[in-house]
């Protein structure tokens, strides 16, 4: 108590005149981007209002000046900047002018975040665990019983694990059926799903696909990466089907499933076809897992994405969602490595493409009154992080453009909400 009594005495008494804002650069002269955005977490943990500069060198953060904020960017190794109170009027002047393509969006509260990941140790790590423990943003993990038992509800995000919600345990059964760590998983989650009342794996994912379905539509914010994407929205269009093959469940799919299937129950995807073959990763043809090098060619040095420009002062939403230093992302795989853009659907927005290869990255939309935003790949600086690899050591990538997209989604529903201009 004595802490926060502390810091709040310097957050109401420390403006002063000569030095009125602190400003956070998130442009090339930022030393640590990732760790950046924990200081803006940790700003609003303690009440403090903090302006994300939209488009202002790299999408930059303003806050009133605090000795302590100050100490917080040193200690961290977050470069910052104190600039006087004229300053920081004459760049929110800039900002406002309409000509310029910037916007000053204040971030208000801190949302509470939850990972969805099993609590047993699994053969590979989550982009998003990584980068918000390197970032020092606190987070709990929840996984099916707490989702089932309405836990969700407490929460403002969710992120979905490297995950497979249509009960095929990630399509590992070719490579990795005899592996210890693919026993105890398949052998955990039967148990869980019979202790929840269900008599498959795949039954107990739909319901809790469908409880994440209503967390968002009642005004959650999604995020998902690498198999969750495409495997949730799967989960949606087969429900009252079975799509699993017997070694995954003990009897055989039901007859010309994709026929059969509901695109009208999904969040981003329509018209696709599944792939029920065990010996193959990719679960339907929404994956470009095996299009993009036979199809399109494409190679370690030209697997590239471009992050689009929105209008940020029309289009808030997606600009928040694309800020950073560089609009050329490098590629990187995962079991789900892209969304074929022609199963995308038309209201859902893309923030990042490899146009080559036909194939979106980065997608975003609105589901009743939440949103969601899909992230294709598994490690953003790990080009293809293999089972069991070791964990990527940010410290190595402190300005990483793919990690800094996982951020902006974390900070995105910090954000005031503004009337959507149209």
């Amino acid at each position: 108590m004595k802490k926060y009594f502390f810091l709040f005495l310097f957050f109401s008494c420390s403006l002063i005149s000569q030095a009125a804002y602190i400003l956070i650069p998130m442009d090339l002269e930022q030393k640590d981007h990732l760790k950046a955005y924990g200081i803006a977490y940790w700003t609003l943990q303690h009440d403090v209002e903090v302006h994300w500069l939209l488009n202002y060198r790299g999408g930059s953060f303003m806050i009133k000046h605090a000795k302590e904020i100050e100490n917080e960017c040193t200690v961290r190794g977050v470069s910052f900047e104190v600039i006087a109170d004229a300053k920081s009027t004459a760049i929110l002047t800039e900002i406002s002018d309409p000509e310029v393509n910037m916007e000053d969006v204040k971030l208000e509260k801190t949302p509470k975040v939850a990972v969805y990941s099993p609590k047993t140790k699994q053969p590979w790590d989550d982009a998003v665990t990584l980068v918000l423990k390197y970032a020092e943003i606190p987070y709990d993990v929840i996984y099916d019983e707490e989702i089932l038992g309405e836990k969700l509800a407490t929460y403002d995000w969710l992120h979905l694990h490297h995950e497979d919600f249509t009960g095929q345990y990630g399509k590992f059964w070719l490579s990795f059926r005899y592996a210890a760590w693919y026993q105890e998983a398949q052998r955990v989650q039967e148990e869980s799903a019979h202790k929840l009342g269900f008599e498959k794996v795949s039954q107990m994912k739909l319901a809790v696909a469908k409880k994440i379905r209503d967390f968002t539509a009642g005004g959650g914010y999604l995020f998902a990466m690498c198999s969750a994407p495409d495997s949730y929205d799967i989960a949606l269009a087969a429900e009252g089907l079975d799509i699993c093959e017997s070694m995954f469940d003990g009897d055989g799919t039901t007859p010309n499933y994709n026929q059969k299937l509901d695109f009208s129950k999904t969040f981003a995807f329509t018209n696709f076809k599944l792939n029920t073959n065990p010996s193959e990763y990719a679960k339907s043809d929404i994956d470009t897992y095996t299009t993009r090098e036979q199809k399109y060619g494409m190679k370690r040095e030209n697997d590239l994405f471009t992050l689009f420009e929105f209008s940020a002062k029309w289009d808030v939403v997606p600009t928040m969602l694309c800020q950073n230093h560089e609009q050329i992302v490098k590629g990187f795989w995962g079991q789900t490595v892209g969304f074929d853009k022609s199963f995308i659907k038309p209201n859902v927005l893309i923030l990042g493409e490899n146009k080559a290869a036909n194939e979106a990255r980065y997608i975003h939309g609105e589901y009743g009154k939440g949103t969601f935003t899909f992230y294709s790949g598994h490690d953003p600086e790990d080009y293809k992080h293999r089972v069991e690899d070791p964990p990527t050591d940010l410290s190595l990538h402190p300005n990483s453009t793919g990690y800094r997209l996982i951020l902006n989604n974390i900070l995105f529903p910090a954000a005031k909400k503004k009337k959507q201009k149209t």
